[in-house]
């Protein structure tokens, strides 16, 4: 499952940036901006919703490709290290895997939402349960849903976020997982806790680069605010993120994780991807862009 050769990132954005707008805006503004693809939030009253039938998933497909973009991915607010009963969990995640197959998106985001107690935001929390036993109780339900997964073609990736912001700590849970799974590497998360840029690659790399894994672009004026700031004018490192990115041959999906959804004073959507347009083409020249025939190739689907 390796990107193949000659394959770079595509450029593709979180409808989170969004909130209350319509497909139809969304994916113009995309188009506008030289975007490949849209990460679709799952949720009540979202674009993508728990609850749509296999025809509404199926006109929701062909609306996103008809506009020549994919849906490069699922993003789920499951928590796959949340101590519920394990039947909630899997069930959920076994849904939400259908659901993406249904939208043609190769993978579905989950986060690892183990318990912890509070902490600086530039601290790794402490898991309340011991964090091998939190590791363990991910990946067993991460294991759960191999075989589905496999059969879909659609798989779970597993963010660096919450209890687990470093790579090292998504990287202990996947080492347990007997199957194919990716991972999401926000790029603020390890950094702002001090994980290396070059710590988290590889710590990920192996379900970054074999796994249809993602990465996650985003900037802000930390430590002083997290109010998303348009790419480069923020303090996260994000051309040291691209130049690493580029040198060591990523070509997966490359996302805009927009916040507006939590930080309603941030610009629109279209104006914080003019900016990640303006550095991807700085860092990726060659890159073509919207208005290609061929849709793009996504890690862990079929090249056509």
């Amino acid at each position: 499952m390796r990107h193949p050769e000659g394959i770079q990132p595509i450029l593709t954005a979180s409808t989170l940036g969004a909130p209350g707008e319509s497909l139809e805006t969304v994916l113009s503004w995309l188009v506008e901006h030289g975007a490949r693809g849209v990460e679709l939030r799952l949720g009540r009253g979202e674009i993508a919703a728990p609850a749509m039938t296999r025809r509404e998933r199926s006109e929701l497909r062909s609306r996103i490709e008809s506009a020549g973009l994919a849906v490069t991915g699922v993003a789920s607010y499951i928590r796959v290290a949340e101590p519920v009963a394990d039947e909630l969990v899997v069930g959920a995640l076994e849904a939400a895997l259908i659901l993406a197959h249904d939208l043609g998106a190769p993978a579905v985001r989950v986060f690892p939402g183990a318990p912890a107690h509070p902490c600086g935001y530039h601290r790794v929390p402490e898991t309340i349960q011991p964090r091998q036993e939190s590791n363990a109780l991910a990946a067993g339900r991460l294991n759960a849903v191999v075989r589905l997964a496999r059969d879909l073609g659609t798989y779970p990736a597993l963010e660096t976020h919450d209890s687990h912001p470093r790579g090292s700590d998504i990287a202990a849970i996947l080492d347990m997982v007997d199957g194919p799974v990716g991972a999401v590497w926000d790029l603020m998360h390890p950094w702002r806790v001090g994980e290396t840029l070059d710590e988290t690659w590889r710590a990920l790399n192996p379900w970054l680069i074999q796994r249809p894994g993602s990465v996650q672009v985003k900037d802000a004026r930390l430590p002083a605010s997290r109010t998303p700031a348009l790419i480069g004018t923020g303090t996260l490192p994000v051309d040291a993120f691209a130049g690493l990115l580029r040198d060591t041959g990523y070509a997966g999906p490359v996302c805009l994780e927009w916040e507006k959804a939590w930080h309603p004073d941030a610009p629109r959507l279209d104006e914080a991807l003019g900016s990640a347009a303006r550095w991807f083409r700085r860092h990726w020249p060659g890159r073509s862009g919207a208005d290609d025939a061929a849709p793009p190739h996504l890690p862990g689907q079929p090249l056509r």
